[in-house]
């Protein structure tokens, strides 16, 4: 098997020996189905819009802009802001509605403050599904304030009833059954995704179904992503070991709910009473307990697969201890815009590199002119006027430089979208969400089908961890690249 390319790479975080994992549970939406995000989103917000408009909202004039935010962002609900954070919680970037705050602003909004996701007033945007209601939220800021809307409406109320009239669209199927009519117009199909899980079922693990999408929408979805492309008559429900959909997640991973078996395609159930779930069935509700006794198996033994930050990788770890794998479906276009970018990158941080050092000699003469003045501790002996002049020089070159890096710099901040940048850095650092995933995530990648470039034996271990001082090890930074090598003396005595 030839080397994948880096955009279909399985990305790890924590050591992962896929020969030790003896089922992979997967969710549905945007894991095995994926969507085209501007399609699906565009009706969510027509149907928000038109929820409104039902309300007597004064929004006619609405229309959804995709870019206008993405993944990962957080809206403060106290102030009407969306922001990026890093990776500690410092505020970045700020939209107020639709417009972006100055620096000052922004410093004088969230200097004291850090976004804490434990706190009712963040909402953190991390699923795809989100967008849609996210713009929509954006727009409705400023009309609210405009005045044109109800005066006794505040921000988080705003949010809240965003949120009701898009959840109201779902619960009458509405969107859903234009999928279902139109899956051509809203799905991506993947076709090499297939046949990554049928070589993981060859290879002796046990598949799993586990999503939150009911009956009547997962039956023909699936119907649409697998049965043309699986061998001979197999359809989807062979490939699966057991398939669990309404599972209710998060509340799947702790809560002790009941299990129903579908026993026809019309979703007529029969209430699962006692015992092991039985295998290639397909069930609502249940819970992971359940699946764990019926399997025999526990904890790290099962990887489960999905692209929601919390519902899936956050809970699953956490409460279970299951290995977990998040699908970023930003990922490939991130990956690519940042090898577009690759020359101007490494100009940048040439330039980068001469501020830095001329910094250190302006910073080291203004060291040098404060003990001459004040006449203490070892000095240059030259007169303070010739070290201010050459402080001067310095000064220029300095402004110069930044002349050259800022548009580098501007350029670097605005890969992938325009607005807020790449989903998992902002500048220099890891964004939320790349922390997020980062310790949730055991692995992460772009899509499912990247499995089937990696077998289903492989070894994933996860690089290195940098650290800020790693530098001073080594001139030219090979402490800081060598790949960590972790020893396991299960796969030593399997090779012998």
């Amino acid at each position: 098997m030839e080397a994948p390319d880096d955009l279909r790479g399985l990305f790890c975080n924590r050591t992962l020996n896929l020969r030790g994992i003896k089922a992979i549970g997967y969710d549905m939406d945007y894991t095995l189905v994926h969507y085209h995000m501007r399609e699906w989103e565009q009706r969510a917000y027509s149907f928000i819009k038109e929820g409104l408009l039902a309300k007597g909202w004064p929004i006619d004039h609405l229309t959804f802009d995709p870019d206008l935010v993405i993944r990962g962002l957080v809206i403060d609900t106290d102030h009407g802001n969306v922001v990026k954070a890093n990776r500690f919680g410092y505020v970045k970037r700020t939209f107020h509605g639709t417009e972006p705050l100055g620096y000052r602003e922004q410093k004088n909004v969230y200097q004291r403050t850090l976004v804490d996701l434990s706190e009712d007033r963040w909402e953190f945007l991390n699923t795809l599904f989100a967008i849609s209601s996210a713009c929509m939220y954006m727009q409705l800021v400023d009309l609210l304030d405009e005045g044109k809307l109800s005066t006794s409406m505040g921000y988080h109320d705003l949010y809240e009833e965003v949120r009701q009239t898009l959840d109201e669209a779902h619960m009458e199927g509405r969107l859903k059954q234009e999928i279902i009519s139109e899956p051509e117009r809203f799905v991506d199909l993947d076709p090499e995704m297939p046949l990554a899980l049928l070589d993981q079922k060859r290879a002796g693990k046990k598949l799993l179904l586990i999503t939150n999408s009911e009956w009547d929408y997962a039956r023909p979805m699936l119907e649409y992503v697998f049965n043309d492309v699986l061998p001979g008559d197999m359809t989807w429900r062979d490939l699966f070991d057991l398939s669990i959909v309404g599972a209710r997640k998060p509340d799947f991973f702790s809560v002790r709910m009941p299990a129903f078996r579908v026993v026809n395609d019309d979703g007529m159930l029969r209430e699962h009473k006692s015992g092991p779930l039985q295998e290639e069935c397909v069930y609502v509700g249940g819970n992971a307990p359940l699946v764990e006794e019926s399997l025999g198996l526990r904890g790290e033994e099962i990887l489960y697969i999905g692209d929601h930050l919390f519902v899936d990788v956050n809970v699953s770890k956490k409460v279970l201890r299951w290995r977990t794998a998040l699908v970023v479906r930003e990922l490939e276009e991130e990956i690519e815009a940042y090898r577009q970018f690759a020359e101007r990158q490494e100009e940048l941080s040439r330039l980068m590199r001469q501020k830095e050092e001329l910094e250190a000699d302006y910073s080291s003469l203004r060291l040098q002119l404060q003990r001459s003045q004040d006449d203490y501790g070892p000095r240059d002996h030259r007169p303070p006027s010739v070290i201010e002049n050459e402080m001067t020089t310095l000064r220029d070159d300095l402004v110069a430089l930044d002349e050259k890096i800022a548009p580098l710099a501007k350029a670097s901040s605005r890969l992938v979208n325009e607005n807020w940048g790449p989903l998992l850095r902002t500048g220099k650092d890891k964004s939320m969400f790349a922390r997020q995933v980062e310790r949730y995530a055991d692995v992460y990648t772009g899509r499912v089908s990247n499995f089937l470039h990696h077998t289903p034996f492989i070894y994933l271990r996860s690089h290195r961890g940098s650290l800020p001082h790693d530098d001073a090890a080594s001139e030219d930074g090979a402490y800081t690249t060598t790949s960590g090598y972790e020893w396991d003396e299960a796969t030593a005595k399997e090779r012998g």
